[in-house]
């Protein structure tokens, strides 16, 4: 039997062809033809069983035969703001195994602290896409370009509950995983959006700016944790919490 094959296509119960960049996958790596199954992918909770209807060195047509919408696998909304590494390949790969475990969003924030002023959002996304495909997940993260921090916080327009992890022993600080998980029906089914530092850790007067602002300050457990350690774990904390 052979393994299903799922490209993504955004929009793909209104189009008849793969992108481009998939075209060539599904013609010149995986030499489909025009009778094979394959999968779509819109990243907006539907998957589609369709049917190669022309497939040439550049491009696959598609037929839709069946649309297969995806249940939620979590309750309401997880949103990690995270400050990148210096080095880049320490991001990417929390980013792809955040998305095999399942969160809805992504911001990257430049701190005080942080080392690493810029990223290739076309990067992270490819990264993303191919996490999603590979972990069959119906919907696609949405992927934020670099913001300041004071600018995160300002517009941070999240309506559940916000926090704010960090290693200052002079602020108090909740468990994170204790916080998302208190009882009462309206706490289990809120929106969480869980900010990260860099290396160096948020500067005091920055956690103090993010509690002005409403969020709330947390820590992820009694070990010290490498930035992208923290968000990886914050994400799967947060998907136990809410999962359905």
């Amino acid at each position: 039997m052979k393994e299903a094959r799922y490209f993504y296509v955004p929009n793909a119960a209104l189009e008849t062809e793969l992108p481009a960049e998939e075209a060539v996958h599904a013609t010149r790596v995986l030499r489909l033809k025009e009778g094979d199954e394959l999968f779509l992918m819109d990243g907006e909770g539907c998957f589609y069983q369709a049917e190669v209807a022309l497939a040439t060195s550049k491009k696959c047509l598609y037929t839709i035969k069946e649309t297969l919408k995806q249940g939620l696998v979590w309750r309401g909304k997880i949103h990690l703001a995270i400050a990148p590494t210096k080095d880049m390949g320490r991001i990417e790969w929390m980013t792809e195994k955040a998305t095999e475990v399942g969160f809805d969003e992504i911001s990257f924030l430049d701190c005080k602290f942080s080392e690493r002023k810029t990223l290739r959002v076309d990067r992270i996304e490819k990264i993303v896409v191919s996490a999603m495909k590979q972990s069959r997940k119906g919907w696609k993260p949405i992927v934020n370009p670099m913001t300041p921090f004071h600018s995160f916080i300002e517009n941070c327009s999240n309506n559940g509950r916000k926090y704010i992890c960090h290693c200052y022993q002079e602020i108090p600080r909740a468990d994170f995983f204790t916080a998302i998980t208190q009882e009462g029906s309206s706490l289990s089914e809120e929106d969480i959006t869980v900010l990260v530092g860099p290396e160096g850790d948020f500067s005091i007067d920055e956690v103090r700016f993010a509690l002005e602002h409403g969020f709330e300050s947390v820590t992820l457990g009694n070990s010290r944790l490498r930035t992208e350690t923290a968000g990886l774990s914050a994400v799967m904390m947060s998907q136990l919490a809410r999962r359905v």
